[in-house]
């Protein structure tokens, strides 16, 4: 079953360098890039559903690499190596035995995934905006009980990451809740990314099953996009920004998992 409104449109590389100078800007900013390319790539019909996951990785794995080095040398005074080694590590666990798992899922469970994933997504995104956050108080690393929780939700984070759901939301909301200072979140943000991205781009890579001119447009058009954010701007007021990003988010759940229902989808 097909629907005319749901044909794909082939965006010139021009468009598809900018949307990674875009993501990838708003994503050094502590925005995300996750799910902010995927309501892009949903909303403007680029890709088919199925390959949304591997474009995300594939795409998206060398200005996140490229992130976390400008991450770890700007704040490299708020690093706890063991905290951040074993969540990094668990974290890249995670993402390869996920991809290898959403690489062979059929369409319509992709969909819906995405589309529950961006649920998820826009809700650690509202916590983490809710919350009271300090960027003084606070832990810069875990230890014993504490160091455990975060290890195991670093992993099932980074099986999450396959199907879309960014690390820096949900690594957000559990750091914060574990008591860890805001400063200092950063750098296990950005260092999980740079190895979770990579991780599963392998798996997605060797499936196939990706976008390669939108994953290329992404990787060129975010290494600019990241260091402009990281050396140029380095903050902005995102409160409201934000906001409307999860307003997208839950728009483009709710596209997704109607296509879903219907039995189409670009794909």
């Amino acid at each position: 079953m097909s629907d005319p409104a749901r044909k794909l449109r082939r965006a010139p590389m021009p468009v598809l360098l900018g949307l990674g100078v875009v993501t990838d800007f708003f994503d050094t900013l502590g925005i995300g890039s996750f799910a902010t390319t995927t309501a892009a790539m949903v909303l403007g019909r680029l890709i088919k559903d199925d390959d949304i996951p591997g474009t995300l990785n594939v795409g998206q794995a060398i200005p996140t690499i490229s992130e976390a080095i400008i991450y770890i040398i700007l704040l490299g005074g708020l690093i706890d190596l063991p905290t951040i080694s074993s969540m990094v590590v668990a974290g890249g666990v995670g993402a390869w035995f996920g991809a290898g798992f959403v690489s062979h899922l059929p369409r319509r469970t992709i969909q819906r995934a995405i589309s529950i994933a961006l649920l998820v997504t826009a809700g650690f995104m509202a916590m983490s905006m809710m919350a009271s956050l300090s960027l003084n108080a606070g832990t810069i690393g875990f230890t014993g009980t504490t160091l455990a929780v975060a290890i195991v939700a670093s992993l099932v984070i980074g099986s999450l990451t396959s199907l879309g759901i960014g690390n820096y939301a949900p690594t957000m909301a559990v750091t914060y809740m574990l008591g860890m200072n805001a400063k200092a979140v950063f750098p296990i943000m950005a260092a999980s990314a740079a190895v979770i991205l990579p991780a599963a781009a392998i798996r997605f890579y060797r499936s196939g099953r990706f976008d390669r001119r939108i994953a290329f447009g992404l990787a060129v058009g975010g290494i600019p996009g990241v260091l402009v954010a990281a050396f140029l701007v380095k903050s902005l007021p995102l409160g409201v920004l934000k906001w409307v990003v999860v307003g997208v988010l839950l728009y483009t759940s709710i596209t997704l998992w109607m296509s879903s229902r219907r039995g189409y989808g670009n794909g």
